[in-house]
């Protein structure tokens, strides 16, 4: 394993210990069991990496070919819903702080699985297909939280706030151009990353928003 395949690698285990650690504290805000919690938190990690690799043509995806992913997920997930569990409402007194925290989480996640998902569709021989690139990008980094969302109850954040896919977007477009113009490895990497985590914690403290249709709540006036 050479050096930008390690970097990888360890970047990949923290988004993967980041998004399963966001699952399940949004599993904790939906009140689900244990089942649900070990489910929404793997489901975040590993989601966006198996859609992925079906687009790529990667099968079985790496979750399966290596289910170190998985179980790093799942007991990540564990951990922290014993953590949940043992604290009980206590938490609740640090609502604020406790979003920051999801959101601190997702943020990381986001941003590791979109240099990952870009430089996994050029590996695959797709580094001349740049729409390709970015999407495959993209779609690593939101795919594991619209899973969570859906399977949560709740429209995906990905569609409502914070500029969710367009830090996405951004990250991936910058890493791409810059590995492929030449770049250090490192400083791809890192540039990339640092893109998607700058824009979605400006997002978040000054709750900037794409603009929605102004249109007042209404009751339904069809026979």
């Amino acid at each position: 394993m050479d050096t930008t395949q390690t970097i990888l690698f360890i970047a990949e285990l923290i988004g993967t210990v980041a998004f399963a650690i966001s699952g399940v504290l949004v599993a904790a805000e939906k009140r689900v069991d244990i089942f649900g919690a070990l489910v929404l938190g793997t489901i975040t990690a590993v989601g966006g990496g198996a859609i992925r690799d079906l687009l790529l043509g990667i099968t079985p995806p790496t979750l399966f070919q290596k289910p170190v992913y998985t179980i790093v997920a799942v007991a990540t997930a564990a951990i922290v819903f014993f953590i949940e569990y043992g604290m009980g409402d206590k938490i609740e007194r640090f609502s604020v702080g406790y979003m920051k925290v999801i959101n601190g989480f997702d943020a990381v996640g986001l941003a590791v699985f979109v240099v990952v998902g870009v430089n996994t569709a050029i590996a695959s021989g797709q580094g001349d297909n740049g729409f390709l690139s970015i999407f495959v990008g993209t779609i690593t980094g939101i795919g594991g939280g619209m899973m969570r969302d859906i399977l949560a109850g709740q429209i995906p954040v990905v569609l409502r706030k914070r500029v969710y896919a367009v830090a996405a977007i951004l990250g991936a477009t910058v890493y791409y151009f810059m590995t492929r113009g030449g770049c250090p490895d490192w400083l791809s990497i890192g540039t990339g990353a640092a893109c998607v985590m700058l824009l979605r914690f400006l997002a978040t403290h000054y709750c900037w928003n794409l603009p929605r249709i102004p249109r007042t709540p209404r009751e339904d006036t069809r026979e």
